[in-house]
């Protein structure tokens, strides 16, 4: 599929700037519960294991929800989907405020798990659709940036908030004025925003068990998933779980934790973009894709090592500094998705998608569980810190040896 969506510069941009905030507003919604979780153990009475659990909770239908709503992400109006799964998490967002059971509490997360499953599989594919396939790694990288910088705002706004608000009305802000940005999504996006009829033509009929058994056996995007898990393990222990680590190992206020938990998001999310700029320019000038996009993945995976010396210093701003560090990792965000792009038949990139996260996000089930299981059994953040940095590496083995060339299957023949 080599055409793209005939829509003006300014216009895709703008598309990308929306996907942006409502990535940014993803994630904020989605951590709000980090910062606020040692509010509400203590309020219903939690241990570290159900803390775990309703850290857990979020991706148990987060996950589930990749595959079928990647499915959709090729086949529908993304207008119209984007808007609906926004509403829906803004929503439960909102209605999370009035949870007084653990139950209850682990209803609203799976709520909002089910409307921001649409984050990734809807963004990959409206940008694959507005970009040739050697631009995409600068809007990839700025739109998954708004998820690292709804974590620095979250880290900044959400403790002043619970502070002087409390958790319960916190929630209930954020959510229900998020619905806001649905006025110029509407105002801005075509109202056919996806696949046109010619696009729709090149895709290769398939019969269903015929196309099962592609994907089953496809090793791109096998390796393309054992990677990702790899990656989102280390990511969701971050999001999860620095900022109780940052308050009850380093004995900060919730204010300082905040700040302290901002930083190193912000550090991954900057990084974001450059990593894309920096490979979609070098491919531009003649080097090769392949090579140039796994080197980037592989210099910023190895940053993540610094997560382990960053548990065992004595130091907080010495910890601090190491764990900024070890957010370069988001250099290599961008380019996972290009990668992916890349490989995916044009008229998969959702369903591909939508199976990279399904996979990606097991990690988001196991990781706050692990952690916590980890914690309640050593009493110490370091061997989980020094778990989620091993597993992170080895997702490189995954991108440089099960993925192969970055180019699409042509025709059914090579499809597997």
């Amino acid at each position: 599929m080599s055409a793209i969506l005939n829509i003006s510069n300014r216009r895709r941009w703008s598309i990308v700037g929306l996907l942006f905030t409502a990535s940014m507003i993803n994630y904020f919604d989605r951590a709000t519960l980090s910062m606020a979780l040692p509010k509400i153990s203590d309020e219903l009475h939690l241990n570290p294991l159900q803390e775990g659990m309703v850290l857990s909770s979020f991706f148990w239908s987060y996950a589930l929800m990749q595959i079928p709503v990647g499915w959709l992400s090729d086949r529908v109006n993304l207008r119209w989907l984007y808007a609906g799964a926004f509403a829906l998490w803004s929503i439960a967002q909102g209605l999370t405020g009035l949870a007084d059971t653990l139950l209850i509490l682990i209803t609203f997360r799976i709520l909002l798990g089910i409307g921001e499953s649409i984050y990734l599989p809807g963004g990959s594919k409206i940008v694959s659709l507005m970009f040739a396939s050697k631009e995409r790694g600068l809007p990839v990288g700025l739109f998954d940036f708004g998820t690292r910088t709804g974590l620095v705002l979250e880290g900044l706004v959400v403790p002043w908030s619970i502070v002087n608000y409390g958790w319960r009305r916190t929630f209930m802000v954020v959510g229900f004025s998020a619905l806001l940005w649905l006025i110029p999504w509407l105002l801005l996006t075509p109202k056919r925003l996806m696949e046109t009829p010619e696009m729709q033509a090149e895709r290769v009929p398939m019969p269903s068990m015929q196309k099962a058994l592609s994907l089953v056996t496809n090793k791109n995007l096998w390796g393309i998933c054992i990677g990702f898990f790899c990656f989102d393990y280390y990511w969701y222990l971050l999001v999860t779980w620095l900022p109780s680590y940052l308050i009850k190992v380093r004995n900060m206020s919730m204010m300082t934790a905040g700040i302290y938990s901002a930083l190193p998001f912000l550090v991954f999310g900057a990084s974001q973009p450059i990593g894309g700029w920096i490979s979609d320019r070098l491919v531009q000038n003649g080097w090769d894709e392949t090579l140039t996009r796994k080197t980037i993945v592989t210099i910023s995976f190895a940053m993540g090592l610094l997560l382990i010396p960053a548990s065992r210093v004595e130091s907080p701003n010495t910890a601090l500094a190491l764990i900024m560090g070890s957010c370069l990792v988001g250099l290599g965000a961008g380019n996972l998705q290009v990668i992916l792009q890349s490989c995916a038949p044009p008229n998969e990139v959702g369903l591909w998608t939508g199976i990279e996260n399904f996979i990606g996000n097991l990690a988001g089930i196991i990781a706050p569980l692990a952690t916590g299981y980890i914690i309640a059994v050593t009493g110490s953040y370091s061997s989980a810190f020094a778990l989620a940095a091993i597993v992170l590496v080895s997702g490189l083995l995954a991108y440089w040896f099960i993925v192969g060339k970055l180019e699409p299957p042509a025709t059914l023949d090579n499809y597997q």
